[in-house]
């Protein structure tokens, strides 16, 4: 199907306004520190909407000596029922690993709660450059850790995430298998930053067409998210992880976008280690085009396949008694 007139009229006001800036957005501290500012005061004016709540979080984890403190956001339906949560969602915001809040994804994380019935935790994770990787994954550990220890089973929490929250959401999937946690239901992830050397986003920017995200700049920036460690740490090579036991996965992508082929690439991977993916490429779309899902259809038909897939994961299988039936 053909993008909607919203989206091609939205898609080249990016294209011409925004683009070029984000093309030459510089790799420096200073640089990045500036923008974080001017995004978070922006996402002030943001209102996560009249069907759901959203409760601060602030847990210093005393209880567990050593473990990360949680800090973020609940975004529950306010028809949710007052009960203990037999499933969540764990959803990891983007922004490059350098921008970005729970605050700014709530149209995201609003509609999540919405169509799944699910809370949904978005937590604050640390940003670089001041905190480069694994700082955001040591977060993003402790806030899964947080839902298990609040009783949450593991069969009814999904990992989600978008752009550079997808790569953190996929890494936090390899670490749980690694350290022996219980898995997830599943994993969702929205247009996922995969490969933060750029090496397949770089050849793929001249034919691409995406009106918001430069592989240049996205270089530059992965430059300051590892660190003085570089690029050597098995965890952010996703293409090359063992994907054993992995939970099932959808990931979707815009079109257009230049992270596509990386999509492709995880998916490719993921299927060859015998994981359940579903891949969903949204014709003339742009990177984490689901955030619109308040104007575009194609962000809110994304949105509702999104939650078919949480559906379909955390639902509880049936009583013996069910099946013989």
């Amino acid at each position: 199907m053909d993008p909607s007139v919203r989206s091609r009229t939205i898609s080249g006001a990016l294209r011409l306004g925004v683009h070029p800036f984000m093309h030459r957005v510089p790799g420096h501290a200073p640089s990045i520190r500036t923008a974080r500012s001017a995004v978070d005061a922006a996402s002030r004016l943001l209102r996560a909407g009249s069907r759901v709540r959203v409760v601060p979080l602030a847990d210093p984890r005393v209880e567990s000596p050593g473990d990360r403190p949680v800090r973020g956001e609940w975004v529950v339906a306010r028809d949710a029922p007052e009960t203990p949560a037999e499933g969540a969602i764990l959803y990891l915001h983007g922004g490059g690993y350098v921008v970005c809040s729970p605050r700014t994804h709530r149209s995201i994380t609003s509609r999540l709660a919405v169509d799944t019935g699910l809370p949904v935790l978005a937590p604050r994770y640390r940003l670089a450059p001041e905190h480069p990787f694994p700082a955001a994954l040591e977060d993003a550990a402790a806030a899964y850790r947080w839902l298990l220890d609040r009783g949450v089973p593991a069969s009814g929490i999904v990992v989600a995430g978008d752009s550079a929250g997808g790569h953190l959401a996929a890494t936090l999937a390899g670490e749980i298998c690694r350290t022996g946690l219980p898995s997830p239901a599943g994993i969702v992830l929205f247009s996922p930053w995969v490969d933060l050397t750029c090496e397949l986003s770089t050849r793929a920017q001249r034919r691409a067409r995406d009106p918001y995200i430069s592989a240049y700049a996205a270089r530059r920036v992965a430059r300051l998210v590892v660190g003085s460690a570089g690029f050597d740490d098995p965890r952010l090579a996703l293409l090359t992880c063992a994907w054993a036991d992995t939970p099932p996965v959808l990931i979707q992508v815009g079109g257009v976008e230049v992270l596509r082929p990386e999509a492709e690439a995880l998916a490719d991977a993921l299927t060859a280690s015998g994981a359940d993916c579903e891949l969903q490429v949204w014709k003339g779309q742009m990177h984490v085009f689901q955030i619109l899902n308040r104007v575009l259809p194609e962000a809110s038909a994304a949105m509702r396949d999104a939650a078919r897939f949480i559906g379909s994961v955390t639902a509880p299988a049936p009583k013996e008694s069910e099946v013989a039936a």
